[in-house]
């Protein structure tokens, strides 16, 4: 019998791994933009006042979306542990 050359994990067809991919690609985009609106309302002011970021509001954005990405990224480890913490 010939080895497998195909990509794919045994089992899964094209179909299903487009189907993963698009799924996976959506959730990603709507990730991106619950953080960029997150962010952006915590952190740049109301009445614009400058047409670029202050320090401020670019040091507040920097640790909002490493927050962000920090809790996402424990939420998936515990997801993916069955609900047990990570160590």
């Amino acid at each position: 019998m010939a080895a497998n050359n195909s990509p794919l994990p045994a089992g899964v067809t094209k179909e299903q791994a487009f189907g993963m991919a698009e799924t996976e690609m959506e959730y990603r985009v709507e990730l991106f933009n619950r953080l960029s609106q997150t962010c952006f309302s915590k952190c740049v002011d109301k009445r614009y006042k400058e047409s670029e970021l202050n320090m401020g509001e670019n040091s507040c954005i920097d640790r909002c979306v490493s927050k962000y990405w920090l809790v996402n990224g424990l939420v998936g480890q515990m997801l993916s542990a069955g609900g047990q913490r990570p160590m």
